[in-house]
């Protein structure tokens, strides 16, 4: 027993251990969820009559349903479009040469050393002045937040799907232009199902980094039915930390749901995009 314990009871000790010690706040979060009463300081590891109360609770007296709609419009359409853009940035600069390629590519990788937050006073302003012009692509609009969002669509993601695009052989590329394929047809029939790892890859964060953003939310959003997820749970807990404390758990198990289902989505591409678009027809 002591010999097997020195080579390898250690290892599930430490596992074990590993694993539990990442369960234990999601037992917390879920336990504090089904708690009837909904405080911080009534919370047990395991509750006491458990109910969905707080749930139901969530979408009564709040904007919860809102918040989620919002989250999902605005988190989807903002990774689809970061991820397309992105991908038509990382092509011209790795399939093609023109005059400034360096200096574009290192652009994009100083501009992101620098967080779009530094710039918020400026983009209040700048959103101010629109709001008054065009109002539905101003403050408290989704439009506007995706709009905001995508103005750092590329850099790293650039970067990443470019060092990936240089991976797969140029010679694909000219023996279908030998065939008589345009550059629209290489790059979408050729070039693509090949890259199709990277797309859900990036698009996966993407959509949770977008989905989970707070700072920017917080000062673009003020209106209770415009708000995002993240904007909306936060002034849950705000100010009355203990009494919304059940609330604010099972709205943050119910916000996880959106990023699994993009997980379990996405996954069966980054395999299969692996062996797709090799064969030419």
């Amino acid at each position: 027993m002591k010999r097997w314990f020195t080579r390898v009871g250690w290892r599930h000790l430490v596992g074990v251990s590993a694993v539990a010690f990442s369960l234990f706040p999601i037992l917390f979060v879920i336990s504090a969820a089904l708690n009837p009463l909904g405080t911080l300081s009534s919370t047990e590891l395991v509750p006491t009559g458990a109910t969905i109360t707080n749930a139901v609770n969530l979408f009564d007296r709040t904007a919860f349903g809102h918040w989620y709609v919002n989250s999902i419009m605005i988190a989807g359409t903002a990774s689809v479009t970061a991820v397309f853009l992105s991908l038509l940035a990382a092509y011209a600069f790795s399939r093609m040469r023109f005059a400034g390629r360096r200096v574009g590519l290192l652009a994009l990788l100083l501009i992101q050393m620098f967080p779009q937050f530094l710039a918020i006073v400026t983009i209040f302003l700048i959103f101010s002045e629109i709001s008054d012009y065009w109002p539905s692509i101003g403050l408290n609009t989704s439009w506007g937040l995706i709009m905001l969002y995508l103005g750092g669509a590329l850099g790293v993601n650039t970067w990443l799907m470019k060092g990936f695009l240089d991976t797969v052989p140029k010679e694909l590329d000219e023996s279908a232009r030998i065939d008589g394929a345009s550059h629209v047809q290489v790059f979408f029939q050729i070039v693509l199902p090949l890259v199709t790892p990277i797309l859900a890859v990036v698009g996966l964060l993407s959509f949770i980094m977008t989905i989970n953003e707070f700072l920017m939310a917080n000062v673009f959003l003020t209106h209770p039915e415009s708000k995002t997820l993240a904007v909306g749970l936060f002034g849950l807990v705000a100010g009355e930390r203990n009494n919304n404390f059940g609330l604010f758990c099972a709205g943050s198990l119910l916000t996880a749901i959106p990023t699994v289902v993009v997980f379990q989505f996405l996954q069966r591409f980054i395999v299969s995009g692996l062996t797709s678009g090799a064969v030419k027809g």
